[in-house]
């Protein structure tokens, strides 16, 4: 009895993941609702950009998936103003097979990672997974994991980051590629190796959402481009996170 209860107890207590669906295409909408709903998702579809704040802030939901085409507001916008009202929250941005214009200028925005259309259910689903895993939705607290690199602290625990004294406000996948990035302090890490640890995919040679996001870490840390000396460019390789560059 005592084991039946307390299975019944872990059943109702399980998170089912939120999830707003920001889709105009209504059979897509409803392919990619009803997948993610037969794996144990929460789906709320929206096909307005316009409504998207609106509903953004009544149902606080653990991951955004978002299209890029959208009456009212097109995609772009929608996710600035929701990075604008959250962070942490994790945006999966759907774009045109190669388009690779679109793809950028989402990352830009602060989408966390994109999956191209017509999108594989699959694929769609196994990086909704990921992205949660990584965000603090899902992730398991930590009782007290510091990164300490030079001025640079990275409080994992609490998911902040401090530099120089002051926080540092960061996207959910700005902090994730800056922990990959530390954890690896003095490792030339390939894109291939940062794509696995981030979403669990391989580089396909023209996938650049690791070298914008890696810009728009260098702009955070004031670390310049054209002579990168915290996060370096090594040709033909890959990343290099500096540990001496980090010291004060």
């Amino acid at each position: 009895m005592t084991a039946v209860r307390s299975q019944a107890y872990l059943f109702m207590t399980t998170h089912m993941p939120n999830i707003l669906l920001v889709e105009d295409d209504s059979a897509l909408s409803e392919l990619i609702a009803s997948y993610l709903q037969r794996n144990d998702f929460h789906v709320r579809v929206i096909a307005r950009g316009d409504h998207v704040l609106d509903e953004f802030r009544r149902q606080r939901p653990d991951l955004v998936v978002l299209d890029l085409m959208l009456p009212g507001l097109d995609g772009l916008q929608v996710c600035r103003l929701l990075r604008q009202e959250s962070q942490s929250l994790p945006i999966l941005m759907l774009t045109a097979r190669d388009d690779s214009h679109d793809q950028v200028l989402g990352l830009e925005m602060g989408a966390d990672d994109y999956v191209t259309k017509p999108c594989e259910p699959r694929v769609l689903l196994a990086r909704v997974r990921t992205l949660l895993r990584r965000s603090s939705v899902n992730e398991p607290r930590l009782d007290s994991e510091l990164i300490q690199v030079g001025g640079l602290c990275i409080n994992l625990a609490e998911r902040s980051v401090n530099w120089r004294g002051s926080e540092v406000e960061l996207s959910s996948g700005e902090y994730n590629l800056l922990v990959v990035l530390a954890r690896n302090a003095g490792e030339v890490l390939s894109r291939d190796r940062i794509l696995q640890q981030l979403r669990g995919i391989e580089f396909n040679g023209t996938d650049r959402s690791v070298d914008v996001a890696i810009s728009k870490l260098r702009r955070k840390f004031d670390d310049n481009a054209g002579e990168a000396r915290k996060i370096k460019t090594v040709w033909g390789k890959g990343y290099l996170f500096s540990r001496v560059e980090w010291e004060y």
